[in-house]
């Protein structure tokens, strides 16, 4: 084989290598990942499940980006709910302890191995009275009361509405961030 052919089938090897490289942070890999905010039922490394109940989505929609639920405010909270036991379950309530009150509209049916939004249309639980304002990135510890896998508890993290949560209905009461107004010393520079 000549020189030019090797160079030639080494380019041709080396490509895929080097077109990794160009792909950036957002380049698929091979590491296996669940799709949870959440990080709900992650035990010892792997993704686990209570009695036949996985979530693999949980959080609270909280306020535009920059803004903040305030006191006393409500919030909505999305689960993603999967009931793999064999036997239809029934996520009856929902408890956030001292932090807010939360109001599930119904009990909400899981049938055997169905995939339940617990948002969509509407959602159907909304935590109230919270006690304190929030912003985007902060947890809160709820337990999840099932009628037959008994009390699911996880940390769900308050989203703001941006990236993939923008089209979400906003929190109600939310307050807008304060509006950046320019200061004396910029109207002075200004008139120079």
């Amino acid at each position: 084989m000549t020189s030019r052919r090797w160079i030639v089938v080494a380019a041709f090897l080396a490509a895929p290598v080097l077109t990794g490289c160009g792909a950036g942070f957002d380049a698929t890999t091979n590491k296996p990942y669940a799709p949870n905010e959440a990080q709900v039922l992650i035990e010892k490394g792997a993704y686990g499940n209570k009695s036949g109940i996985h979530i693999p989505q949980a959080f609270i929609l909280g306020p535009d980006s920059g803004a903040q639920l305030p006191w006393r405010g409500s919030a909505p909270l999305y689960l993603n709910i999967l009931n793999t036991a064999g036997a239809p379950d029934t996520l009856q309530a929902v408890s956030a302890g001292d932090v807010a009150t939360v109001k599930v509209t119904a009990p909400i049916q899981l049938p055997s191995n169905q995939l339940v939004n617990t948002g969509k249309p509407t959602p159907q639980i909304m935590l109230e009275a919270i006690s304190k304002s929030l912003r985007g990135g902060e947890s809160i510890k709820l337990d999840l009361q099932f009628a037959n896998a008994g009390v699911v508890s996880m940390t769900v993290p308050v989203v703001t509405r941006s990236r993939e949560f923008k089209e979400y209905p906003a929190a109600p009461g939310a307050t807008a961030a304060p509006t950046p107004t320019p200061s004396a010393s910029a109207h002075a520079e200004e008139g120079h």
